[in-house]
């Protein structure tokens, strides 16, 4: 099932106090970067993200789920309703996602 587009807009929305989010759609799905650096996904109308450090210390109890066959398993935010939240959860992620690749 692909995610909605409504769906991806409001998660932007949560997240519009950050600079530099920005997203690309990949098979119906969505995958989020903050300052280039991959964050996560909206992936079946959940919003996922890389299970760091910081990410796990914010949210001690996020399940986690596979966001399509094949993939490694991500963190749910279940608080997306909170704005403070999510720009909070980013930023402390930020510093331990990895670089993004370089282009060939």
């Amino acid at each position: 099932m692909a995610s909605s587009r409504g769906f991806l807009d409001y998660v932007l929305e949560q997240l519009s106090d950050l600079p530099e989010i920005s997203y690309r759609q990949m098979m119906g799905e969505y995958i989020i970067y903050y300052q280039g650096k991959i964050i996560g996904g909206i992936y079946d109308d959940r919003f996922l993200v890389k299970p760091v450090k910081a990410a796990l210390a914010m949210m001690d109890e996020a399940s986690y789920e596979i966001p399509y066959e094949g993939a490694k398993p991500m963190l749910v935010v279940d608080g997306i309703d909170n704005k403070e939240f999510m720009t909070e959860l980013i930023e402390a992620m930020y510093d331990e996602l990895p670089a993004p690749k370089k282009k060939r």
